[in-house]
């Protein structure tokens, strides 16, 4: 799918997220942005999403500036949900692993309550992983999960 190709007069909130983002952003950036979402738009029109995997994670060597990684993140939770509320947010889960950012509508976001149970979800899970990677590295299966 190319930027032609993405619809624009049907109205989809995806479709006018992306005009806006168009006219806010830098022409470089919006283009980094297009190749980073277009398979996931792709794959979400295909109904295929179980069989995508995007990282929008830093890697490093990775060179894409945080805010595209966040634009990417709230049109993809745009397509799938069909609200533009949707906000970027950071989380401090916990002292080693640094802030979590989440994707989530402007009600949670601004719920302190409701995103202090997601902390505590996502620190059980951290603690889950590090557990079942423990137990693989003893059991000398890998632990690339």
């Amino acid at each position: 799918m190319s930027e032609s190709e993405i619809p624009n007069g049907d109205g989809r909130p995806v479709d006018v997220y992306l005009d806006l983002l168009r006219i806010r952003m830098e022409t470089e950036d919006y283009r980094l942005l297009l190749r980073m979402v277009e398979p996931v738009l792709k794959a979400i029109e295909e109904e295929r999403l179980s069989s995508l995997d995007l990282a929008l994670d830093p890697g490093a060597d990775d060179e894409t500036p945080q805010e595209v990684r966040d634009e990417a993140a709230l049109v993809i939770a745009t397509a799938v949900t069909g609200r533009m509320d949707n906000e970027v947010i950071e989380l401090d889960v916990d002292d080693d692993s640094g802030p979590v950012r989440i994707v989530t509508d402007a009600t949670t976001a601004s719920d302190p309550d409701r995103l202090a149970a997601i902390a505590d979800y996502i620190k059980e899970r951290h603690r889950e992983t590090e557990e079942l990677r423990g137990i693989a590295e003893v059991s000398g299966m890998p632990t690339d999960f």
